[in-house]
């Protein structure tokens, strides 16, 4: 088998799941940094955020024939993002303790966000929401998706995105008042 067969056998396969690696491409260049800046601000780490874009569309080009077709692949990528960064940094409060989790990620600069953020204090306002109201804020007001697309992305009732957005508008606005 040559290399010329192995790029036929890819496009072969391509052709008949009507997908190309064009099609990834364009997706992930039209997606990837929004999607970086979605999870950097719902996970509260600029670096924590990209390693989880990074895991997540790998995962979905791994699947794209099937993920490419989702209503919301990119809600399908949010979501493996924010799950794959809980599972480590669960694994990493175990080997670390967290008081010392939570000065480390305390004293680290967030220059991406720093940046682009107009006002400033919103950033640590998001990160002392929990992860669950980070991620809905995050998806509502930066995303700009739908109760019902945040729901379906997250895997959680329209419901309990309610819910938790207008817990999460409390706190910030509580915040916000006394920073």
């Amino acid at each position: 088998m040559t290399p010329d067969d192995d790029v036929a056998d890819v496009a072969d396969v391509a052709e008949r799941h009507h997908v190309t690696v064009e099609s990834f491409d364009d997706f992930f260049a039209s997606h990837h940094d929004r999607i970086v800046r979605a999870l950097s601000l719902a996970l509260g780490d600029d670096h924590l955020g990209r390693d989880a874009a990074a895991e997540g569309f790998a995962r979905a080009l791994q699947r794209w024939n099937r993920v490419g077709r989702y209503d919301n692949p990119t809600g399908w990528i949010y979501r493996v993002g924010l799950n794959w960064a809980r599972s480590r940094r669960r694994k990493t409060v175990r080997e670390i303790s967290e008081s010392a989790l939570a000065s480390e990620l305390a004293d680290a600069p967030d220059r991406a966000a720093e940046s682009a953020d107009r006002d400033l204090r919103i950033v640590p306002a998001l990160r002392r929401l929990s992860p669950d109201h980070r991620a809905v804020v995050v998806a509502k007001y930066y995303l700009d998706w739908s109760e019902q697309r945040i729901a379906a992305a997250l895997g959680i009732r329209p419901g309990t995105v309610k819910s938790r957005l207008s817990r999460a508008l409390e706190r910030l606005a509580d915040d916000l008042r006394t920073a």
